[in-house]
């Protein structure tokens, strides 16, 4: 099975979301790639190379850490690691494109928390940059051996029911309750028209999957607000949203997305829209 790569950097943000993604790697049969990287600076040149320091130390951390994770692993499966240098996002995607990763983790430490690792600030470049799918978990997300209810939001962008074929994968392997979410940011009734129409389609497909679901809505000027609310309400374990939008109208454009990743105290799972995508 493809492997779950998760961003390491020592801090208690980046070792929670390893120990987030210990339960994931076992239900998919993954392996886990941890990665590590040693970022550049633009002020490097004016001071001595510890780079070959760091990697020794990293590598000294990273045999503590598979000696303390590795029997939590299922059988079969491995953790390994990897130490890299250069910009943090642009070394993870491509670990993750050179071994066809099916999976990123990484941690955020929210709106009201700040450490100086580099972890929670590149939270939002990682899933902005990759094309990977991300799951972006808050250090103080108490950790979970299932995924009971996926939110999945609805909205009038094209793109939105493109989040669908993972969140189904994902719920028929923990034998989740999909919320499919119809969110209305606007009063108009052409645009809420679109998405009770992608509704429409994502009951279908997930009715044809054997997917467990249930509908709802919410209208709100404050999509985040509203989205996040409607989660604790429900006590959800996921939302599942694309980490990008196009249309004017979209409930989570853009710097929504960013929002919600930043804000939400439940996992975020953020997708890459695809060009020519059908939903089958």
């Amino acid at each position: 099975m493809q492997a779950i790569v998760v961003a390491i950097d020592f801090s208690n943000i980046s070792l929670h979301a390893l120990e987030y993604t210990i339960p994931l790697a076992n239900k998919f049969k993954s392996d886990i790639l941890m990665i590590w990287v040693d970022k550049i600076s633009p002020t490097e040149s004016l001071y001595p190379d510890t780079s070959r320091q760091n990697r020794s130390e990293a590598k000294k951390r990273f045999e503590e850490i598979i000696k303390m994770y590795c029997k939590r692993m299922g059988k079969g499966l491995k953790m390994d690691y990897r130490l890299k240098k250069g910009k943090i996002y642009h070394e993870i995607d491509h670990l993750a494109q050179q071994e066809g990763a099916g999976l990123i983790i990484t941690g955020t430490h929210g709106i009201s928390g700040f450490e100086e690792f580099w972890i929670g600030s590149n939270a939002f470049r990682i899933v902005t940059y990759t094309t990977t799918p991300v799951i972006a978990v808050r250090h103080d997300y108490p950790i979970k051996k299932s995924i009971s209810r996926i939110i999945a939001p609805i909205d009038s962008s094209v793109e939105t029911i493109q989040k669908l074929p993972y969140v189904a994968r994902l719920a028929k392997m923990f034998k989740s309750e999909v919320h499919l979410l119809a969110t209305h940011s606007s009063q108009l009734k052409s645009i809420q028209r679109l998405a009770e129409k992608y509704i429409q389609q994502a009951t279908s497909y997930l009715f044809a999957n054997e997917v467990h679901f249930v509908e709802d809505s919410i209208v709100s000027n404050d999509m985040t607000k509203g989205l996040l609310q409607y989660a604790h309400n429900v006590d959800a374990d996921l939302i599942a949203i694309m980490k990008e939008q196009e249309t004017p109208s979209s409930a989570l454009l853009g710097l929504q997305a960013q929002q919600v990743i930043s804000q939400s105290p439940v996992p975020v799972l953020c997708i890459h829209p695809q060009e020519d995508f059908l939903l089958q």
